[in-house]
């Protein structure tokens, strides 16, 4: 029997993608300083490691200085409206859950006239990515508070001080039990890297707020948190099945006392070793302790960073799926032209 004739063949450009393939041509217009720069590098480092054709990335954006990112990023994307980047993600998501969708917002984009839209993609479970910078302040409309400004915050809009309370986006995504909640910092790279690939490897939806800095309208917002000089003692990293250890000798850990409260110990006084200390699960399907973590602010706490939470479910697109296929499986798949038609009808000649 004679071999068989081979059949041309698609030619698959099998070259490795770096960084420079998702740098786009267009200036990057931040301030200069801006911590946007550095969470801009992150993503274009990530991208090329998660094993994913470039075709299929896509960035959604709202309104803000964050919403630049689609100009910035060589993929498929959409600069939408205020708020509205939920929308149009759960839609392309759906479409074609084949796509990996990135949401790029600001905590006042996000947090305030897109409160709404995010709060029900993330209960929907979308498996999308949602990276909030949060700068604690609106820097494109030029100073005015935001959701997340501490109260006293004086700006142009608050002269004599905020008066709200401030949003904590850890605990707004929690409330709304996101199956994954994490944090990370503008100024840590590699943290910001990591934090972004674990996001990318959870199927489900993922919200990532980052600490970022404003060079212009709030600048150093964050410095007590995570300057130089205080990081070791004001940030807290955490690691899964690894007890919640800080400090510039990591021996500073968090317990819980009698009021079930956490506490703040050392290791090696007053007989506190650490076995004494929590042990981080972030796959803990219950709130109470992600819960925990995201009060965990300073000063009177260390601010955690890292994965808080993530836990599987199943997602909003499978689900949508499966009901079009059970519908099928007892109706068929129908006819668009009878189903618009409906039962009477003329034709006209």
């Amino acid at each position: 029997m004679p071999n068989p004739v081979p059949m041309p063949t698609e030619t698959i450009d099998s070259t490795p993608l770096t960084k420079k393939d998702f740098v786009t041509k267009n200036d990057v217009r931040w301030c200069p300083g801006c911590g946007d720069y550095a969470i801009l590098n992150s993503i274009q480092r990530t991208f090329p490691e998660l094993g994913i054709p470039r075709e299929n990335f896509v960035v959604i954006s709202g309104i803000g200085c964050s919403s630049r990112f689609p100009y910035y990023m060589e993929t498929f994307g959409f600069h939408t409206i205020h708020g509205r980047a939920p929308t149009v993600a759960t839609g392309v998501k759906t479409a074609n859950p084949e796509l990996s969708v990135w949401i790029i917002t600001g905590d006042g984009d996000g947090l305030s006239i897109g409160g709404n839209h995010l709060f029900h993609l993330m209960r929907r479970n979308v498996n999308v990515n949602i990276l909030l910078f949060n700068n604690r302040i609106y820097g494109l409309t030029k100073g005015q508070y935001s959701p997340t400004s501490a109260e006293g915050t004086r700006t142009k809009s608050t002269p004599m001080g905020s008066v709200d309370r401030p949003i904590n986006p850890l605990r707004f995504a929690l409330s709304a039990e996101a199956s994954f909640v994490a944090r990370t910092l503008d100024n840590n790279p590699k943290h910001m890297v990591e934090t972004f690939k674990a996001a990318h490897a959870h199927k489900g939806l993922s919200f990532v707020e980052i600490f970022q800095n404003c060079v212009i309208f709030n600048d150093k917002t964050w410095d007590p948190v995570y300057g130089k000089e205080n990081r070791a003692e004001n940030v807290l990293f955490l690691q899964e099945d690894k007890p919640l250890l800080f400090g510039a000798e990591n021996n500073k850990g968090i317990t819980i006392n009698q009021r079930l409260r956490p506490e703040i110990v050392t290791v090696g006084e007053n007989g506190i070793t650490e076995k004494d200390l929590i042990v981080h699960q972030s796959k803990d399907s219950d709130l109470l302790y992600p819960s925990m973590l995201a009060q965990l602010e300073y000063p009177k706490y260390p601010t955690v960073a890292g994965v808080i939470r993530a836990i599987e479910r199943p997602t909003y697109e499978e689900r949508v799926e499966q009901q079009i296929q059970d519908a099928q499986a007892k109706q068929g798949t129908g006819n668009l032209t009878d189903l618009l038609r409906g039962e009477n009808h003329w034709t006209v000649e």
